[in-house]
C-alpha cells in the first residue's frame, strides 16, 4: 500500500513539472508584441485611421469635375401653361402648345442629359479643406500612438500586479511552512513535558491563519492573471523568471534620461486638433467668398409630337422627333447671407483652437511636474529597497537564532512568534516596496515614451 501511495505521489510531481515545463516563459517586451498585434483596442484605433484616410481621399476628390447624367422616359399629357413660378422640389415641367393639336391627347417623351461642373477658383477653399483633412488623419495617428503608450502602461501595471500577487503567495506559503515547523517543535516539546500543551494549540492556530492567507493570495493571484490575460490572450505563461527579476530589481541604469518631447502623442494630439480647428475656421471664411465654376451640358430629347402638331400615343414614337442641345458657360455664385453666419462660426472655431492651445500647455506642465516627481521618488525608492533588503536578511538571521533558542527551551513561544511577525512584516514591506518601484518606473516610461528598461527587465 505504501509503495502505491509513493508511486502516485511521484506521478503527480512529474505531471506538475511537465505542465510547468509546457508553460511559456515570456518577458514583458515579448508580451507587448502579442498585445499590439491582437488586442481589439489597437485594431479599433487603426480602423479610425483608415476611415480618416478614406475621408481625406473623398475630400480631395471634390477638386475633380463633377459630372451628372440622367435618362428619362415619360408618358403623359402635354398641355402647356403660361405664367411663371419658382421651381421647387415636387414640381415637373410640361412643354406643349396651348392650342388643340391633332392625334392623341397623350404622348411619350424621352430625355437624357449630362452636365459637367468644374470649380475653377474658390479663393483657396479647396486647398484648405484638403489640408484640414490631412491634419485630421495625422490627429488620428497621434491618438493611436497615445493609446499605445497608455496601453503599455496598463500592461505593465497588470503584469506587475501578477508578479506582486505571485510574490505575496510565495510569501504566504513560506510563512505557513515556518509556522508548520514551529507547530511541530511546540508539539514535540509539549509531549516531552518541556512546554505546556497550550504552546502546541497556539502554534497550530497561527498555522491555520497562515493557511487562510495562502488561500487569499491564491485568489488574488488567479484574478490578476485573468486581468492580464484580457490584454494578451495567451492561456499559459510561466512567471518564474519574471518573478525573480521583479523581486530583485536592478537598481543601476533603470532611470531613463529621456525628456519630454514636443511631439509626445499626449501633446501632439492637442496641437493637431488646434491646427484642425484653425483650418476649419479658414474654410468657413473662404466658403463665404464667391465661387467661379465652368459649366457644360448636353441634352437629347425625343417626343411623340411632330413639328406639324400631330401627336402619336405610341410608346416607340417617343424616341422620334429628337433634338440635341449643347450649353457651355461660366457661373459665379455667392451666398451673401452666409457672410455673417460663417464669420461667427469661424470665430467660434478660432476660440476652440485657442482653448486647445491652453490645454496643451496645461498637459505639458502636468507632465513636467509628474516626471520630476517620479524621478525624485524613484531615487528615494532605490534607497528604500536597499534598506528593506537588509531588514529582511537581518530578520531572517534573528528568526533562525530565536527558533534555536525556543527549541532549547530558552525563550517562550510568544517571543518566537513575535520575531516571526517582524520577519513577516519585513518581507511583506519589501515586496510592496518593489511593486511601488516598478509602478513608478512605468509612470516615468509613460511620460518619456521609453519603455525599453521595463520591457527588457521584467
Amino acid at each position: 500500500m505504501l509503495k502505491q501511495v509513493l508511486s502516485a505521489m511521484l506521478w503527480l510531481a512529474l505531471a506538475a513539472h511537465s505542465v510547468q515545463g509546457q508553460q511559456k516563459s515570456i518577458t514583458l517586451g515579448e508580451l507587448w508584441h502579442e498585445v499590439e498585434k491582437n488586442y481589439p483596442g489597437v485594431n479599433a484605433r487603426q480602423s479610425s485611421i483608415t476611415a480618416a484616410e478614406f475621408n481625406e481621399k473623398a475630400i480631395k476628390s471634390n477638386a475633380l469635375p463633377q459630372a451628372n447624367i440622367q435618362l428619362q422616359n415619360t408618358f403623359g399629357t402635354f398641355e402647356g401653361s403660361n405664367g411663371a413660378f419658382f421651381p421647387q422640389p415636387g414640381f415637373f415641367n410640361v412643354s406643349g402648345k396651348v392650342a388643340p393639336t391633332e392625334g392623341s391627347s397623350t404622348s411619350t417623351n424621352t430625355f437624357g442629359s449630362a452636365t459637367l461642373e468644374f470649380e475653377v477658383f474658390s479663393f483657396g477653399r479647396q486647398q484648405t479643406e484638403n489640408k484640414a483633412a490631412e491634419t485630421q488623419t495625422a490627429r488620428y495617428y497621434a491618438e493611436k500612438e497615445g493609446y499605445l503608450i497608455q496601453l503599455k502602461k496598463e500592461l505593465t501595471g497588470r503584469f506587475v500586479q501578477v508578479l506582486y500577487a505571485t510574490s505575496k503567495l510565495s510569501w504566504a506559503e513560506k510563512n505557513a511552512d515556518r509556522l508548520s515547523e514551529v507547530h511541530k517543535i511546540a508539539a514535540g516539546l509539549a509531549r516531552s513535558g518541556l512546554k505546556p500543551t497550550a504552546d502546541s494549540l497556539l502554534a497550530h492556530t497561527t498555522y491555520i491563519q497562515a493557511l487562510a492567507d495562502v488561500d487569499y493570495w491564491q485568489g488574488i493571484q488567479n484574478a490578476s492573471v485573468q486581468k492580464l490575460e484580457e490584454l494578451h490572450g495567451i492561456r499559459e505563461i510561466n512567471f518564474t523568471n519574471s518573478g525573480r527579476r521583479f523581486i530583485d530589481p536592478s537598481l543601476k541604469g533603470s532611470t531613463s534620461f529621456s525628456e519630454i518631447n514636443n511631439d509626445h502623442p499626449f501633446l501632439e494630439y492637442f496641437h493637431l486638433q488646434s491646427d484642425y480647428s484653425k483650418l476649419q475656421s479658414s474654410v468657413l471664411k473662404k466658403s463665404a467668398l464667391p465661387s467661379l465654376r465652368f459649366l457644360g451640358g448636353y441634352a437629347l430629347r425625343g417626343t411623340g409630337i411632330r413639328p406639324d402638331g400631330y401627336v402619336s400615343g405610341r410608346w416607340q414614337d417617343g424616341f422620334s422627333n429628337s433634338t440635341n442641345n449643347l450649353l457651355v458657360g461660366a457661373g459665379l455664385t455667392w451666398n451673401l447671407t452666409s457672410l455673417r453666419t460663417n464669420k461667427l462660426k469661424s470665430d467660434a472655431m478660432l476660440m476652440d483652437a485657442e482653448r486647445l492651445v491652453y490645454l496643451q500647455k496645461q498637459q505639458l506642465q502636468a507632465m513636467e511636474k509628474d516626471l520630476s516627481a517620479a524621478r525624485g521618488l524613484i531615487i528615494q525608492q532605490r534607497k528604500q529597497l536597499v534598506k528593506t533588503q537588509q531588514a529582511v536578511r537581518q530578520a531572517e538571521e534573528a528568526y533562525v537564532m530565536y527558533k534555536a533558542r525556543y527549541r532549547s527551551g530558552l525563550i517562550s513561544l510568544t517571543e518566537l512568534l513575535q520575531i516571526r511577525m517582524y520577519l513577516e512584516q519585513a518581507e511583506s514591506g519589501h515586496i510592496k516596496a518593489v511593486r511601488d518601484y516598478w509602478l513608478q518606473l512605468a509612470i516615468e516610461a509613460e511620460i518619456t515614451t521609453d519603455f525599453d528598461f521595463l520591457f527588457h527587465n521584467l
